[in-house]
């Protein structure tokens, strides 16, 4: 192996530990997560993504102006109506509106961003970057938070 396929696999390995690491972050049991974009619709992300978090056992909120609740939860309008700061936003929205959300967390001092698939911008990636916020993207919350819970258990 040549130094510089040494190099770029030790950039490579580097690279897979800081996303690990970061994952662990944004999972931890303890976390509180606001859904932006949660539905009552069962065959939308939305819906199944605040359902997957809530079975996981994390204290989970809904936001979307457009519901009042969520299978008797109360769905909230803004991040800004919420009873407490989460700990992660999870954005499950077009890319628009993630722009919009990022800002929001942003003046609300949220420090971590997971954009689902589909609702991430390179707009609103820069913006967190910029702004010191840890963001996720690329990967979908369901099925790391799934892959992190089982990790705890062995």
């Amino acid at each position: 192996m040549s130094e510089e396929e040494m190099h770029e696999q030790q950039q490579e390995w580097e690279k897979s530990r800081r996303r690990e690491s970061l994952l662990e972050e944004f999972l931890r049991p303890s976390h509180v997560f606001a859904v932006v974009g949660a539905t009552p619709k069962r065959e939308k992300y939305g819906y199944k993504i605040f359902k997957s978090l809530k079975e996981a056992g994390y204290k989970v909120y809904a936001v979307n102006p457009n519901h009042e609740e969520i299978e008797g939860e109360r769905c909230y309008a803004s991040l800004s109506e919420l009873p407490e700061k989460p700990d992660v936003v999870d954005i499950v929205v077009p890319p628009a509106v993630t722009e919009q959300i990022v800002r929001e967390a942003h003046r609300l001092g949220i420090k971590k961003i997971w954009m689902q698939p589909g609702a991430e911008s390179e707009e609103a990636i820069k913006f967190c970057e910029e702004h010191g916020i840890s963001v996720i993207h690329g990967l979908c919350v369901m099925l790391e938070s799934l892959r992190a819970a089982r990790k705890r258990e062995i």
